[in-house]
């Protein structure tokens, strides 16, 4: 998941063209074939599946426009570009005319990211539901099509919210990292996030590489953490799994540290040090089998505390 492409004033979401081309360049080198998001619905539906690599880009900035998609459209890249409709046209972002020349490209799959972009989990759902329709509408208007691909505002949802969204749209993306199979929520689909500090060259070849920890089930299912905090969580693997190698971290309390946990007929409990003290919870678990690395996270959003 990348943002904006060099804008330095914003290295928490900002990533230099030139490293922006290596990682490009690692994919490449390393066997893998990117992924067009319009053949995602048929990749959920095969059992045999190869491991491809989908780039998506969030917001819609102009920056995007100016200096990626160049490069993206000569090599033919295929990606999913998320747009907020609300900010179209503003300062620093895509108009529509900008957005249409994108669109016209095969490769090029367009993306709902809501109308205002705000913190929906903090609207009431009938003021969430006007913000949605209100998308769908100038998506509906404007290129006569609403997406089937949804992405959270800032990776929050709680589960009424995604019940709504799972009535519009086919798939929803988070900002929690971890990689996509066939049993993951196809309305909890989870991404690595990219930028300045994320996004050294080590540390990309190692994303790649990645595969897929995966689940049953996590709960709680609702991401939204209003009163119990921390929460209780737990999660359920199949049997024929190993995880007795297993290491999560996650950043409650002082920050990012190992978690305690507890593995008993396959389900894996996370005992969490303290409270979450900021906004976003973050838990990533990994594990090293015969085949490499296996990587899964979860994002909870804690209501009562402000964005930081």
């Amino acid at each position: 998941m990348y943002h904006r492409f060099n804008e330095k004033k914003y290295p928490s979401t900002n990533i230099q063209m030139s490293i922006f081309k290596e990682h490009i360049n690692i994919i490449k080198n390393s066997g893998y074939n990117f992924l067009d998001a319009k053949l995602l619905p048929e990749v959920f539906s095969d059992v045999k599946l190869e491991k491809k690599i989908l780039l998506t880009i969030d917001d819609g900035y102009d920056s995007f426009y100016e200096n990626a998609w160049p490069y993206l459209k000569e090599n033919k890249i295929p990606f999913l570009i998320f747009i907020s409709t609300e900010a179209i046209g503003k300062n620093g972002y895509m108009d529509w005319n900008k957005i249409k020349d994108i669109e016209q490209y095969d490769f090029v799959t367009i993306g709902n990211h809501s109308h205002s972009h705000d913190y929906l989990v903090n609207f009431s759902f009938n003021e969430f539901e006007r913000d949605i329709i209100k998308s769908i509408e100038i998506f509906n208007s404007k290129l006569g099509y609403n997406p089937i691909f949804f992405s959270y505002p800032f990776g929050e949802w709680s589960s009424i919210q995604k019940k709504f969204i799972s009535k519009h749209f086919d798939f929803a993306f988070g900002q929690h990292s971890g990689v996509i199979d066939l049993n993951k929520d196809k309305y909890e689909l989870p991404r690595f996030p990219i930028n300045e500090k994320y996004g050294d060259l080590d540390r990309f070849k190692f994303l790649v590489k990645l595969l897929p920890l995966q689940y049953k089930k996590v709960f709680p299912e609702d991401k939204l953490i209003e009163k119990n905090n921390p929460p209780e969580m737990k999660v359920e693997f199949f049997d024929e799994q190993n995880i007795n190698n297993i290491n999560c971290f996650s950043n409650e309390g002082k920050g990012w540290d190992n978690s305690k946990l507890e593995i008993n007929n396959n389900i894996l409990k996370i005992i969490f040090r303290d409270k979450f003290n900021t906004r976003r919870g973050r838990i990533n678990c990994s594990v090293k089998d015969n085949v490499g690395w296996r990587w899964f996270g979860v994002q909870f959003v804690i209501k009562s505390i402000k964005d930081n």
